[in-house]
């Protein structure tokens, strides 16, 4: 769409698939996960060393992908970029567990999911013969669907079924990490008996985890968080309005759209 060197926007796209890739590896470690995606984790077969070794050689490959670019910019958000979300990562594991805010939740989906989407955005931008207004645009958009993204991810979470979403439903909550619809939850229902164990840091039985996830699915706070990452889906929308009336617009249109339609 903003006539970039097509062979350097492959490199580019191949570089930061592999940045996303290593990232779960890492985080599917950290997290004991077994399945993503429905699929056995590597860390449910292999050591954790070897699983971090693996890790580390894919963000290695990643690196070097990305060099090959020829640019020094985009080298400096590709860094930046894994700088943000191992942060992200290291803040959520020395975070008090069971509390959050809006400001704590967005910060954290940001670094954890956003950051990467922004990073495909205005890379793919800056190797392109733009005006610095047109990066800017096409970095919003990126920050914008990312933010949309994860806080769908979150609903589905609670409503989508375990082959779905690949993993148990309610399995933010069962780690005690507080997402958008939970924290709407809060707001409606601060003296619910398992929101104050929650808050207090108690993780408690699977039935009673079963309670609260149903009791947040049938309340306001579903509709509360769709909406919200649909705003962030029409302001990605407006961002597009400047940009030149191709396929590819269109397709980062459809993109946008889908990101909301995930939730049904």
């Amino acid at each position: 769409m903003l006539d970039a060197d097509p062979e350097k926007l492959i490199t580019l796209a191949a570089a930061i698939e592999l940045l996303h890739t290593a990232t779960l590896v890492h985080d599917d470690l950290i997290d004991g996960s077994l399945l993503r995606r429905g699929i056995p984790t590597l860390n449910s077969q292999w050591s954790p060393a070897a699983t971090v070794l693996t890790g580390d050689y894919i963000f290695a490959r990643a690196a070097k992908l990305a060099s090959e670019t020829d640019s020094v910019e985009v080298m400096q958000l590709f860094a930046d970029t894994l700088a943000t979300i191992v942060n992200g990562e290291i803040t959520q594991m020395f975070s008090y567990h069971g509390r959050s805010n809006r400001e704590e939740y967005f910060s954290r989906i940001y670094a954890k999911t956003a950051s990467m989407f922004e990073l495909a955005t205005s890379a793919a931008a800056v190797l392109s013969p733009l005006y610095e207004q047109t990066i800017d645009s096409v970095r919003s958009y990126g920050y914008d669907i990312g933010m949309a993204f994860q806080i769908i991810d979150d609903v589905l979470d609670f409503t989508g079924s375990p082959d779905t979403v690949g993993k148990p439903v309610a399995n933010d909550l069962k780690q005690g990490l507080i997402t958008l619809p939970t924290i709407y939850f809060m707001e409606e229902f601060p003296d619910n008996p398992e929101i104050k164990l929650i808050q207090g840091g108690i993780l408690f039985d699977e039935s009673r985890l079963s309670r609260l996830a149903m009791a947040i699915r049938e309340s306001e706070a579903i509709d509360k968080s769709i909406s919200e990452a649909r705003l962030f889906v029409e302001h990605a929308q407006v961002t597009l309005s400047d940009l030149p009336q191709t396929v590819e617009r269109q397709a980062l249109e459809d993109l946008a759209n889908y990101i909301i339609q995930r939730h049904s």
